[in-house]
Protein backbone atom coordinates (compact mmCIF):
# COMPACT_ATOMS: atom_id res chain seq x y z
CA UNK A 1 0.00 0.00 0.00
CA UNK A 2 2.63 2.62 1.06
CA UNK A 3 4.12 2.24 -3.12
CA UNK A 4 0.72 2.79 -4.28
CA UNK A 5 0.65 5.91 -1.85
CA UNK A 6 4.38 6.79 -3.36
CA UNK A 7 3.17 6.67 -6.85
CA UNK A 8 0.23 8.95 -6.29
CA UNK A 9 2.01 11.36 -4.21
CA UNK A 10 4.34 11.76 -7.25
CA UNK A 11 1.48 11.51 -9.88
CA UNK A 12 -0.03 14.26 -8.40
CA UNK A 13 2.66 16.37 -8.19
CA UNK A 14 4.58 15.95 -11.21
CA UNK A 15 1.17 16.26 -13.58
CA UNK A 16 0.14 19.38 -11.69
CA UNK A 17 3.97 20.49 -13.10
CA UNK A 18 3.12 19.67 -16.41
CA UNK A 19 -0.42 20.50 -16.68
CA UNK A 20 0.95 24.25 -16.14
CA UNK A 21 3.15 24.11 -19.23
CA UNK A 22 0.59 22.13 -21.07
CA UNK A 23 -2.47 25.03 -20.39
CA UNK A 24 -0.21 27.78 -20.85
CA UNK A 25 0.87 26.10 -24.13
CA UNK A 26 -2.32 25.40 -25.24
CA UNK A 27 -3.39 29.67 -24.43
CA UNK A 28 -0.80 30.95 -26.10
CA UNK A 29 -1.76 28.99 -29.68
CA UNK A 30 1.52 26.32 -29.14
CA UNK A 31 1.09 22.46 -30.40
CA UNK A 32 1.45 19.99 -27.88
CA UNK A 33 2.60 16.56 -29.38
CA UNK A 34 2.38 14.66 -26.34
CA UNK A 35 1.58 14.89 -22.76
CA UNK A 36 2.95 12.19 -20.58
CA UNK A 37 2.79 10.85 -17.11
CA UNK A 38 5.91 8.71 -16.42
CA UNK A 39 8.95 8.07 -18.47
CA UNK A 40 9.85 5.20 -20.54
CA UNK A 41 8.29 2.44 -22.96
CA UNK A 42 4.22 3.94 -23.32
CA UNK A 43 1.82 1.51 -21.62
CA UNK A 44 -1.22 2.92 -22.31
CA UNK A 45 -1.34 6.08 -24.89
CA UNK A 46 -4.35 7.65 -27.36
CA UNK A 47 -4.60 10.62 -29.91
CA UNK A 48 -7.03 13.64 -29.60
CA UNK A 49 -6.41 16.38 -31.92
CA UNK A 50 -2.95 17.01 -32.29
CA UNK A 51 -1.76 15.65 -28.63
CA UNK A 52 -0.84 12.52 -27.56
CA UNK A 53 -1.71 11.56 -24.09
CA UNK A 54 0.13 8.73 -22.29
CA UNK A 55 1.60 6.83 -19.37
CA UNK A 56 4.66 5.15 -19.71
CA UNK A 57 6.20 2.41 -17.54
CA UNK A 58 8.69 4.19 -15.08
CA UNK A 59 6.22 5.98 -12.61
CA UNK A 60 8.41 9.25 -12.00
CA UNK A 61 8.67 12.49 -14.01
CA UNK A 62 6.68 13.53 -17.08
CA UNK A 63 6.85 15.72 -20.05
CA UNK A 64 4.93 18.23 -22.49
CA UNK A 65 6.49 18.17 -25.47
CA UNK A 66 5.87 21.24 -27.27
CA UNK A 67 6.67 21.94 -31.30
CA UNK A 68 9.62 23.97 -31.52
CA UNK A 69 10.71 23.88 -28.10
CA UNK A 70 14.41 22.76 -28.76
CA UNK A 71 14.19 24.42 -31.94
CA UNK A 72 13.35 21.90 -33.99
CA UNK A 73 10.27 21.30 -35.64
CA UNK A 74 7.79 18.52 -34.99
CA UNK A 75 5.56 18.06 -37.79
CA UNK A 76 4.51 19.50 -40.90
CA UNK A 77 0.61 19.41 -40.60
CA UNK A 78 1.31 21.38 -36.63
CA UNK A 79 4.00 23.95 -37.39
CA UNK A 80 2.45 26.95 -38.95
CA UNK A 81 1.95 29.57 -36.36
CA UNK A 82 1.97 26.73 -33.83
CA UNK A 83 5.93 26.99 -32.89
CA UNK A 84 7.18 27.76 -29.06
CA UNK A 85 9.95 29.56 -31.07
CA UNK A 86 7.67 31.84 -32.89
CA UNK A 87 5.62 33.39 -29.73
CA UNK A 88 6.20 36.35 -28.37
CA UNK A 89 9.54 36.50 -26.01
CA UNK A 90 6.66 37.05 -22.51
CA UNK A 91 4.19 34.29 -24.33
CA UNK A 92 7.29 31.66 -23.85
CA UNK A 93 8.04 33.07 -20.53
CA UNK A 94 4.33 32.14 -19.22
CA UNK A 95 4.65 29.03 -20.93
CA UNK A 96 7.83 28.27 -18.79
CA UNK A 97 7.33 30.07 -15.79
CA UNK A 98 4.00 27.97 -15.51
CA UNK A 99 5.07 24.83 -14.24
CA UNK A 100 6.52 25.53 -11.13
CA UNK A 101 3.95 28.06 -10.67
CA UNK A 102 1.25 25.37 -10.50
CA UNK A 103 3.51 23.73 -8.04
CA UNK A 104 2.72 26.39 -5.73
CA UNK A 105 -1.12 26.83 -5.99
CA UNK A 106 -1.11 23.05 -6.01
CA UNK A 107 1.03 23.46 -2.26
CA UNK A 108 -1.32 25.90 -1.41
CA UNK A 109 -4.71 24.15 -2.07
CA UNK A 110 -3.23 20.90 -0.63
CA UNK A 111 -2.06 23.57 2.59
CA UNK A 112 -6.05 24.49 2.91
CA UNK A 113 -7.30 20.98 3.13
CA UNK A 114 -4.25 20.34 5.79
CA UNK A 115 -4.83 22.84 8.05
CA UNK A 116 -8.65 23.49 7.87
CA UNK A 117 -8.52 19.71 9.16
CA UNK A 118 -5.19 19.87 11.37
CA UNK A 119 -5.01 23.29 12.11
CA UNK A 120 -1.65 25.51 12.07
CA UNK A 121 1.42 25.27 14.50
CA UNK A 122 1.22 29.21 15.38
CA UNK A 123 4.63 29.95 17.39
CA UNK A 124 2.57 29.99 20.49
CA UNK A 125 4.93 29.03 23.75
CA UNK A 126 3.40 25.87 25.45
CA UNK A 127 6.12 25.28 28.18
CA UNK A 128 9.03 26.49 29.13
CA UNK A 129 11.25 24.78 29.64
CA UNK A 130 13.25 25.10 33.60
CA UNK A 131 16.95 25.97 33.27
CA UNK A 132 16.52 27.25 30.05
CA UNK A 133 17.60 31.03 28.70
CA UNK A 134 13.36 31.82 27.82
CA UNK A 135 12.17 30.81 31.86
CA UNK A 136 15.53 33.15 32.62
CA UNK A 137 13.82 36.19 30.33
CA UNK A 138 10.70 35.53 32.05
CA UNK A 139 8.74 33.97 29.14
CA UNK A 140 5.62 32.22 29.99
CA UNK A 141 3.23 29.73 28.67
CA UNK A 142 0.67 31.19 26.10
CA UNK A 143 3.43 34.00 24.61
CA UNK A 144 3.95 33.84 20.58
CA UNK A 145 6.91 34.58 19.72
CA UNK A 146 6.86 37.38 16.65
CA UNK A 147 10.23 38.06 15.75
CA UNK A 148 13.71 36.58 16.47
CA UNK A 149 16.38 38.94 15.32
CA UNK A 150 14.98 40.63 12.19
CA UNK A 151 13.35 37.45 10.80
CA UNK A 152 9.47 37.67 11.39
CA UNK A 153 8.19 34.25 13.05
CA UNK A 154 4.39 32.69 11.69
CA UNK A 155 4.61 29.05 12.36
CA UNK A 156 6.31 26.82 15.37
CA UNK A 157 8.66 25.13 12.59
CA UNK A 158 10.62 28.76 11.64
CA UNK A 159 11.81 28.65 15.34
CA UNK A 160 13.27 25.19 15.55
CA UNK A 161 14.71 26.05 12.08
CA UNK A 162 15.88 29.32 13.52
CA UNK A 163 17.31 27.23 16.71
CA UNK A 164 19.41 25.02 14.18
CA UNK A 165 21.25 27.62 12.16
CA UNK A 166 22.14 29.58 14.79
CA UNK A 167 24.10 28.48 17.22
CA UNK A 168 24.98 30.00 20.51
CA UNK A 169 24.84 33.42 19.34
CA UNK A 170 22.16 35.73 21.36
CA UNK A 171 19.12 36.24 20.22
CA UNK A 172 16.98 39.30 20.35
CA UNK A 173 13.72 37.38 20.98
CA UNK A 174 10.15 39.62 20.31
CA UNK A 175 7.21 38.29 21.73
CA UNK A 176 3.44 39.22 22.55
CA UNK A 177 1.84 38.78 25.56
CA UNK A 178 -2.08 40.50 25.89
CA UNK A 179 -1.63 42.24 22.61
CA UNK A 180 1.60 43.85 23.83
CA UNK A 181 4.95 42.99 22.42
CA UNK A 182 8.03 43.24 24.39
CA UNK A 183 11.86 42.20 23.27
CA UNK A 184 14.25 40.36 25.43
CA UNK A 185 18.11 39.29 24.34
CA UNK A 186 18.70 35.35 25.35
CA UNK A 187 21.57 33.27 24.89
CA UNK A 188 20.89 29.67 23.82
CA UNK A 189 21.73 26.79 25.81
CA UNK A 190 23.55 23.72 24.32
CA UNK A 191 21.27 20.26 24.39
CA UNK A 192 22.83 17.44 24.26
CA UNK A 193 20.20 15.61 23.40
CA UNK A 194 18.94 17.85 20.36
CA UNK A 195 22.54 18.12 19.61
CA UNK A 196 22.09 21.77 18.65
CA UNK A 197 21.62 24.96 21.49
CA UNK A 198 18.17 25.60 22.05
CA UNK A 199 16.09 28.54 24.27
CA UNK A 200 14.18 26.46 26.40
CA UNK A 201 10.46 26.17 24.81
CA UNK A 202 8.24 23.79 23.41
CA UNK A 203 5.19 24.60 20.71
CA UNK A 204 1.59 24.84 21.95
CA UNK A 205 -1.16 22.03 20.26
CA UNK A 206 -2.12 22.82 16.77
CA UNK A 207 -4.65 25.58 16.07
CA UNK A 208 -7.72 25.35 14.58
CA UNK A 209 -9.18 28.82 12.89
CA UNK A 210 -11.54 30.55 11.01
CA UNK A 211 -11.88 30.50 7.18
CA UNK A 212 -9.49 33.38 6.81
CA UNK A 213 -7.09 32.43 9.45
CA UNK A 214 -6.89 28.96 7.52
CA UNK A 215 -6.29 30.59 4.13
CA UNK A 216 -3.67 33.06 6.07
CA UNK A 217 -1.59 29.95 7.25
CA UNK A 218 -2.08 28.27 3.75
CA UNK A 219 -0.06 31.20 2.26
CA UNK A 220 2.73 30.65 5.27
CA UNK A 221 2.50 26.95 5.50
CA UNK A 222 3.81 27.28 1.59
CA UNK A 223 6.00 30.07 2.32
CA UNK A 224 7.82 27.88 5.15
CA UNK A 225 8.34 24.77 2.84
CA UNK A 226 9.71 27.40 -0.35
CA UNK A 227 11.92 28.78 2.82
CA UNK A 228 13.07 25.07 4.09
CA UNK A 229 14.08 24.57 0.90
CA UNK A 230 16.30 27.74 0.40
CA UNK A 231 17.85 27.01 3.86
CA UNK A 232 18.63 23.47 2.86
CA UNK A 233 20.30 24.54 -0.20
CA UNK A 234 22.07 27.15 1.63
CA UNK A 235 22.73 24.74 3.90
CA UNK A 236 24.12 22.48 1.49
CA UNK A 237 26.55 25.35 -0.31
CA UNK A 238 27.38 25.75 3.24
CA UNK A 239 29.02 22.07 3.78
CA UNK A 240 26.37 21.79 6.49
CA UNK A 241 24.94 19.41 4.44
CA UNK A 242 26.70 16.62 2.24
CA UNK A 243 25.99 15.81 -1.09
CA UNK A 244 25.59 11.99 -0.31
CA UNK A 245 22.55 13.41 2.12
CA UNK A 246 20.17 14.36 -1.09
CA UNK A 247 17.92 11.97 -1.68
CA UNK A 248 15.99 10.98 -5.13
CA UNK A 249 12.70 9.34 -6.35
CA UNK A 250 13.83 6.37 -4.75
CA UNK A 251 14.57 7.67 -1.72
CA UNK A 252 11.55 9.78 -1.51
CA UNK A 253 9.78 6.55 -2.01
CA UNK A 254 10.88 5.40 1.40
CA UNK A 255 10.38 8.18 3.40
CA UNK A 256 6.62 8.44 1.66
CA UNK A 257 6.70 4.54 2.82
CA UNK A 258 7.84 5.36 6.44
CA UNK A 259 5.75 8.18 6.90
CA UNK A 260 2.75 6.20 5.95
CA UNK A 261 3.73 3.10 7.82
CA UNK A 262 4.05 5.73 11.18
CA UNK A 263 0.30 6.64 10.56
CA UNK A 264 -1.42 3.70 9.01
CA UNK A 265 -1.66 2.87 12.92
CA UNK A 266 -3.93 5.72 13.70
CA UNK A 267 -6.21 5.34 11.01
CA UNK A 268 -6.95 6.21 7.10
CA UNK A 269 -7.96 10.17 7.92
CA UNK A 270 -4.05 10.52 9.56
CA UNK A 271 -2.55 8.56 5.98
CA UNK A 272 -4.30 10.95 4.54
CA UNK A 273 -3.48 13.92 6.28
CA UNK A 274 0.03 12.54 6.40
CA UNK A 275 0.39 12.12 2.74
CA UNK A 276 -0.99 15.70 1.98
CA UNK A 277 1.81 17.07 3.79
CA UNK A 278 4.43 15.38 2.19
CA UNK A 279 2.90 16.19 -1.07
CA UNK A 280 3.03 20.26 -0.02
CA UNK A 281 6.77 19.64 0.49
CA UNK A 282 7.33 17.88 -3.12
CA UNK A 283 5.47 20.19 -4.77
CA UNK A 284 7.32 23.15 -3.08
CA UNK A 285 10.40 21.67 -3.40
CA UNK A 286 9.86 20.81 -7.17
CA UNK A 287 8.52 24.58 -7.72
CA UNK A 288 12.04 25.91 -6.25
CA UNK A 289 14.32 23.43 -7.78
CA UNK A 290 12.31 24.09 -11.24
CA UNK A 291 13.30 27.96 -10.94
CA UNK A 292 16.81 27.71 -10.08
CA UNK A 293 18.89 29.30 -12.60
CA UNK A 294 20.59 26.00 -14.03
CA UNK A 295 20.65 24.63 -17.53
CA UNK A 296 17.95 22.31 -18.51
CA UNK A 297 15.73 23.16 -15.94
CA UNK A 298 12.83 26.04 -16.38
CA UNK A 299 14.39 28.49 -14.35
CA UNK A 300 17.60 27.78 -16.88
CA UNK A 301 15.70 28.59 -19.96
CA UNK A 302 13.89 31.25 -17.95
CA UNK A 303 17.66 32.75 -17.56
CA UNK A 304 17.68 32.55 -21.67
CA UNK A 305 14.07 34.55 -22.32
CA UNK A 306 14.91 37.46 -19.67
CA UNK A 307 17.82 38.15 -21.58
CA UNK A 308 16.21 37.85 -24.70
CA UNK A 309 13.60 40.93 -23.54
CA UNK A 310 15.97 42.70 -21.57
CA UNK A 311 18.25 43.20 -25.10
CA UNK A 312 15.71 42.58 -27.49
CA UNK A 313 17.32 39.78 -29.56
CA UNK A 314 16.99 36.36 -28.80
CA UNK A 315 20.27 34.32 -27.76
CA UNK A 316 21.22 32.21 -30.42
CA UNK A 317 19.72 28.46 -30.44
CA UNK A 318 22.24 26.71 -30.86
CA UNK A 319 24.37 28.19 -27.95
CA UNK A 320 21.40 27.85 -26.13
CA UNK A 321 21.21 24.25 -26.64
CA UNK A 322 24.61 23.46 -25.88
CA UNK A 323 24.61 25.00 -22.58
CA UNK A 324 21.34 23.20 -21.87
CA UNK A 325 22.70 19.75 -23.13
CA UNK A 326 25.16 20.07 -20.90
CA UNK A 327 23.36 20.56 -18.09
CA UNK A 328 21.33 17.92 -19.15
CA UNK A 329 24.61 15.49 -18.97
CA UNK A 330 25.46 16.56 -15.53
CA UNK A 331 21.83 16.91 -13.99
CA UNK A 332 21.32 13.16 -15.06
CA UNK A 333 24.94 11.96 -13.74
CA UNK A 334 23.71 13.77 -10.40
CA UNK A 335 20.78 11.82 -10.38
CA UNK A 336 22.47 8.12 -11.02
CA UNK A 337 24.58 9.23 -8.25
CA UNK A 338 21.53 10.37 -5.21
CA UNK A 339 19.62 6.96 -6.86
CA UNK A 340 23.17 5.13 -6.04
CA UNK A 341 23.22 6.56 -2.75
CA UNK A 342 19.31 6.00 -1.74
CA UNK A 343 19.82 2.88 -2.85
CA UNK A 344 23.10 1.95 -0.69
CA UNK A 345 21.80 4.26 2.59
CA UNK A 346 18.51 1.83 2.24
CA UNK A 347 19.44 -1.69 1.40
CA UNK A 348 23.20 -1.84 2.45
Amino acid sequence: MKYIWALLVFTLVVVIHELGHFLLAKKNGVGVTQFSIGMGPRLIHFQKGETEYCIKLFPFGGSCMMVGEDGAELGEDMDQGKSFQEKSVWARIAVIAAGPIFNFLLAFVLAIILIGNMGYDAPVVGEVIEGYPMEQAGIQPGDTIVKLNKENIRVYREVSMFMQLNGDKEIDLTYKRDGQKHTVSITPKYDQEAGYCLMGMRSSERVKGNAFEVLKYSVYEVRWWIKYVFKSLGMLIGGQVKVSDLSGPVGIVDVIGKTYEENVQDGSFMVIMSMINFSILLSANLGVMNLLPLPALDGGRLVFLIIEAIRGKRISAEKEGMVHFVGLVLLMVLMVFVMFNDIKRIFL
